[in-house]
């Protein structure tokens, strides 16, 4: 059997099953378990010492148990869906960065600023701190860190 992996938004895209649905509810919820074991009086209000060494994973579950899609790639790595894009950032293992993508012509561009506020209010209440920036080519994208 192989391990549960959250969608980052780089691979191909997820099956809609329900089978998908419990897994992510599943890891979501053991997530916030392990929190709720090793944060004391934080509780499931911060990430977890696992996630800050794994945030692209961390931040990619949330987002996905958020029910927010996650953008895909073929084989060939062409866009073939919109949605998040989880990304190591470019302050190195310290942020990552969460962009809005599709295939081209598909609205993306459009659509960045709406759908990265959903992803911030998703990412927020758990304690992920982020910010809106606008970057090359004028594109929005989420620069997600943990509180120090």
């Amino acid at each position: 059997m192989a391990s549960f992996e959250p969608a980052t938004g780089d691979g191909p895209q997820p099956p809609a099953t329900a089978a998908r649905e419990a897994e992510v509810r599943t890891a979501y919820e053991g997530m916030l378990q392990i929190r709720r074991l090793v944060n004391g009086p934080a509780g499931t209000a911060v990430p977890a010492p696992w996630e800050r060494s794994r945030m692209a994973r961390a931040v990619a579950l949330v987002l996905e148990a958020a029910g927010i899609p996650p953008s895909a790639v073929d084989a060939r790595g062409a866009r073939t869906r919109t949605g998040y894009r989880v990304a190591a950032g470019a302050s190195g293992a310290a942020t990552v960065e969460v962009a809005w993508l599709g295939p081209p012509g598909g609205g993306a561009a459009g659509e960045e600023r709406e759908r990265l506020t959903a992803c911030a209010a998703a990412l927020e209440p758990l304690g992920w701190g982020c910010l809106l920036y606008r970057g090359p080519r004028g594109r929005r994208f989420l620069e997600v860190e943990a509180p120090r």
